[in-house]
């Protein structure tokens, strides 16, 4: 496999090693030879864009400047957001709309899904519950200009 683009199914993006992942999907799971941080380049250029530019365009729509959410795609709505910094190699990204909840274990997190799968992350709850409220506020205002743009 040459690249992989994160599709409708894909729910996380979990680094396994310096240049490998493994990509949940909503009925499977795949290792893959590449960072989570170009998996994301990859679906951002297919998508007709670069991961730069859509974390430019989510700060200039929402003012955020650090770890800011992601629209990969417009249409299907495909929003990721980083657990931590995009740069740093233990960075997982998750989808918005496939994290059905979270709670806390320990110093931990576990994120379910809404197929059921669990993913247990080494990060604050509070840290996971600002990166989700950030994609919601992402989700809002992208959804009220789609809609702004169809009454015209």
């Amino acid at each position: 496999m040459d690249s992989y683009e994160i599709n409708e199914e894909t729910m996380a993006i979990v680094p396994v090693g310096e240049k490998e992942s493994k990509i949940y999907e909503l009925d499977d799971e795949l290792d893959l030879p590449f960072s989570t941080k170009k998996i994301m380049e990859n679906s951002c250029e297919y998508f007709g864009s670069s991961l730069e530019g859509r974390q430019l365009g989510t700060t200039s729509v929402t003012g955020f400047n650090y770890k800011v959410p992601i629209l990969i795609e417009e249409s299907k709505r495909i929003i990721f957001f980083p657990t931590v910094s995009p740069n740093d190699k233990s960075c997982v990204w998750l989808s918005l709309k496939y994290v059905d909840r979270i709670h806390k274990v320990g110093d931990k997190v576990c994120v379910e899904f809404c197929n059921g799968k669990k993913l247990l992350l080494p990060i604050s709850y509070r840290m996971i519950t600002n990166q989700i409220l950030r994609a919601y506020q992402l989700d809002s205002i992208m959804r009220e200009r789609i809609e702004n743009t169809k009454n015209l």
